[in-house]
Order: C-alpha cells, then sequence, then structure tokens
C-alpha cells in the first residue's frame, strides 16, 4: 500500500467540512523546498526550525489562494523525524483543495492512511505499539479511554513488554552459546534460574490478558442491558439516568418494542445503556421480535440491570426470572455482571430488599432500591454501575491491554512460555527449549514492532486517517 519513503507526501489534516482553520501538512527532504516555492514571505529554506511563519500561497498564475502561517520542523525534530511543514489557512474546502493540488503539481505525492505516523515510526519515533495509541488518542470518547490512549503512547505496554524480553533474550543467548558447544557438553544458562524467570515474565503476560476486558470497555464503552418484565420501569429508568425524557414512557404494559441506545459517562468511563423490551411470553408477532432481540443484546452485554417492581414481585418469581436467564435462554454469562434494581419503592416504601436476596444470585453488593420516577437513589445506582466495572480502582494506574492485536500476541506469546516450561520440566534438550523461547520472543516482539511484516504495517497504518 505505502510507497517510498523517499517521496515527498501532502494531505490536508483537518476533518473534511467548513471551518474557521484547515490545516496542510508536508514531510520529505524536499518538503520545505516544495512549501518555499509556492510561499510569498520570508525564504522558507534558510529559516530554523520550529518557526512559524506569516506569508501568501500564490498560484503559479500569480493567483494568491490565501494568507496563511506555515509552520517549519527540520529533520529529526518533527514528528516524522523528516523536513516537514505544516499550512495552517482558513478552513474553506475550496482553499484547502487548491493549495493540495498546488503543491501535488510542484512534485508532492498524495499521503497515505496513517503515512505520516508510519515514517515516524519507521524512522524510529515511537514503536507500533505507541503508534497504535495515537489512533486510539484521537478515537478516545471519554476520559478513561483518553488515558487508556495516553498511557500507551508514552510508553506503558511497550516499556513493560521491552523489558520482558531483554530479560529472555540474555538467557536465549546462552543457550544458543551452548548449541555451539555440543559436542563438548557445557551449559551456560542455569535452568533453574530460567525456570524461575519464564515463570515471573508468565506471570506479567498473564496479568496483561487478564488486564484486557477492563481495557475493552474502558476504550469501546461499558455495554449495559436494561432488562426486565414489561412495565417494570426499564425506559423511567433510563430516562432518569441520561436526565432527559428519552424513552417514551407509559402505563401500558409492552410499550418498549425495540431497543433505545443512550449514552452516560460515570467517573469518566463511558456507559453504552440499552432499553430493551420487557421479557415474557406473548403472541403479539412484533412483541416477540422485541423480546428476542433483547435477549440478542442480554448475551453479548458487559453489564444487565435487571429491573423488577419491588412493590409486586414475589422473591420466588425474581428468582425464576433470572434463572431462566441464565438456564432456560443462555442469555446471561459467566462473564456478564448483574445487578438487580427494586424499581417503583414509592408504591410501598416499606418493601425490605433483603427478603429478595438468594445465595450465589442476589446480595447487598448487586441490588439496590430505587424509584425512578422520583430520581430516588440514582445517583447511588451510578457509582453502583461503576463499581461493578470498576471493580479495583487502582487497576486503572497499572498496564491496561486494549488492542485485540496486543492480547492475540500475550496469548501466543503465554504459550510458547508454557511450553517452556513444559519443556525444562521434563528435561528437554537446549535446542527444543531454545525453539519456544524464540516464539515467545517473536510473539512478544509483535507488540513493541520489533517483529513485523509489511503486512502487518498494512493492516495497522490504513485504519489511520489520511493526514495523520
Amino acid at each position: 500500500m505505502f510507497k517510498s519513503q523517499e517521496d515527498t507526501i501532502v494531505a490536508i489534516a483537518t476533518p473534511q467540512g467548513v471551518g474557521a482553520l484547515g490545516v496542510i501538512r508536508v514531510s520529505g527532504h524536499k518538503a520545505i523546498e516544495l512549501v518555499d516555492a509556492v510561499f510569498k514571505g520570508k525564504n522558507l529554506s534558510k529559516v530554523e526550525g520550529h518557526t512559524v511563519h506569516y506569508g501568501q500561497i500564490v498560484r503559479e498564475d500569480g493567483y494568491i489562494i490565501d494568507e496563511c502561517l506555515a509552520t517549519v520542523f527540520r529533520a529529526p525534530r518533527s514528528f516524522t523525524k523528516e523536513d516537514s511543514v505544516e499550512i495552517s489557512i482558513h478552513g474553506s474546502s475550496y482553499i484547502l483543495n487548491e493549495i493540495l493540488q498546488l503543491l501535488i503539481r510542484k512534485g508532492a505525492r498524495l499521503a497515505g492512511q496513517g503515512e505520516f505516523t508510519l515514517r515516524a515510526f519507521l524512522n524510529g519515533q515511537f514503536d507500533l505499539a505507541q503508534a497504535e495509541a495515537i489512533a486510539d488518542l484521537i478515537a478516545s470518547k471519554s476520559q478513561a479511554d483518553h488515558e487508556l490512549a495516553m498511557n500507551q503512547m508514552r510508553g506503558g505496554i511497550s516499556d513493560k513488554i521491552r523489558a520482558l524480553r531483554q530479560e529472555l533474550i540474555d538467557f536465549a543467548a546462552l543457550i544458543e552459546l551452548e548449541l555451539d558447544f555440543g559436542e563438548e557438553d557445557v551449559e551456560f544458562a542455569d535452568r533453574a534460574k530460567l525456570e524461575n524467570l519464564v515463570q515471573k515474565i508468565k506471570l506479567v503476560v498473564d496479568a496483561l490478558l487478564n488486564s484486557f476486558r477492563l481495557g475493552n470497555v474502558l476504550k469501546n464503552g461499558v455495554a449495559t442491558v436494561i432488562a426486565g418484565r414489561p412495565n417494570a420501569g426499564k425506559s423511567t429508568l433510563l430516562n432518569a439516568l441520561v436526565e432527559d425524557e428519552r424513552a417514551l414512557v407509559s402505563d401500558i404494559a409492552g410499550t418498549t418494542r425495540d431497543t433505545i441506545e443512550e449514552i452516560i459517562n460515570i467517573n469518566g468511563v463511558m456507559f453504552r445503556l440499552i432499553d430493551t423490551a420487557g421479557i415474557r411470553e406473548t403472541q403479539d408477532t412484533i412483541e416477540k421480535m422485541g423480546v428476542d432481540r433483547t435477549l440478542k443484546e442480554i448475551s453479548r452485554s458487559t453489564l444487565v440491570v435487571y429491573v423488577f417492581e419491588a412493590h409486586k414481585t414475589k422473591p420466588d418469581e425474581l428468582w425464576d426470572d433470572v434463572n431462566s436467564f441464565i438456564d432456560e435462554h443462555k442469555a446471561i454469562n459467566k462473564d456478564t455482571s448483574k445487578l438487580f434494581v427494586a424499581n417503583k419503592m414509592d408504591l410501598n416504601p416499606y418493601v425490605k430488599p433483603d427478603s429478595f436476596y438468594k445465595e450465589g444470585l442476589i446480595n447487598n453488593e448487586n441490588l439496590i432500591p430505587v424509584s425512578a420516577k422520583n430520581q430516588m437513589n440514582i445517583e447511588a445506582l451510578k457509582n453502583l454501575l461503576y463499581e461493578k466495572v470498576i471493580q479495583n480502582p487502582e487497576m486503572l494506574n497499572e498496564t491496561i491491554v486494549s488492542n485485540n492485536r496486543h492480547y492475540e500476541a500475550l496469548q501466543k506469546a503465554s504459550e510458547s512460555l508454557r511450553d517452556v516450561l513444559g519443556g525444562l520440566g521434563s528435561g528437554l534438550t537446549g535446542d527444543f527449549i531454545s525453539i519456544d523461547i524464540r516464539k515467545a520472543l517473536y510473539h512478544l516482539g509483535e507488540i513493541t514492532g520489533e517483529i513485523h511484516t509489511d503486512d502487518l504495517l498494512d493492516s495497522i497504518f490504513s485504519r489511520f486517517c489520511i493526514g495523520k
């Protein structure tokens, strides 16, 4: 996909549409020369790097396209580590495209998706995990998602992987040395120390793997399904949580036939609230389709908020309903967190929430009494939603995996490390142990880009926007 690094590339770096300002980026060994050829003002080829200059962009026929600011960066002190210029002009799509075409006529090439970041990676500005974090940072939608991307961009996972990999490389080198002296039956790598090291590395790798579930929800938002019987107050609860009349509310059971999705932010974490059709046996074709869709949403959710009418529902009815989700419908999987909302407490404030407790299913940690209509306990419910996802706030200060590619590489590295331990335990010779160590090193290196292929880079950077 990507062409020669010898080319000078150009792209519009700001989003499409009309805005106050627009930015065009140029990078490559002729970047300053090309911009200087169309810039009326200071001689850019003679100015220092990290300087900004006012002037005009002039077409070949002398027509002034726009006034601008040209920011000059000289290699290697630029994002791409190449000579670069960023041109700030008015945000007219006509102006942006006129200047873009002018620079292309002067010899620049239109950049591919992610090509600026690819050049920065290939020139050693940062590793592959950090490059991917840039795309995550641009796409971040919440504080937690933003902090996750910032941590990775600053080398969070890279530093940890690089340190583990280096320790393993040092031992691998000793084993390889043994192979060179195979006929002399010498042992340079202490097998007990190697086993301890591999166990330590595997513990860290497995901890990173276990962090992926949290990382995934922080990055993509917590899929939170509001479920329950018809007329339990699910739509009223959604409205209370989002503080808006988003869903239609009626005393008629079965008003909600389709799913309604809204997003709320709780302590920097994005929750995707999904209001669903009430679950009951019905002959109504449309309502039945709504129930089927509800069960489908529950099966792929991170968190299920089951709402019931506290003043009407008997404990055994609630238990039967929930168990039917788990056993009959197979809707709730083992990784789905459950939260129970005893709604309409205003209709009978004497209902005791503990009467609904059932060992192994419902307790004081996952049941909360509310009155959605009167906003009673809604803030407490929001806090409980947050606690259900962020069970250990200290984890937010640790390295968290949120990238599918990193997760797959860590899985393969963990399997290879397991094979190393198995080989050491069964007394395998160094040549076989060395093969499994190389596999582990390979998969760890895939994360940071120390091991990469053109196809991998193409896959990663083609998901970036043009101009980045």
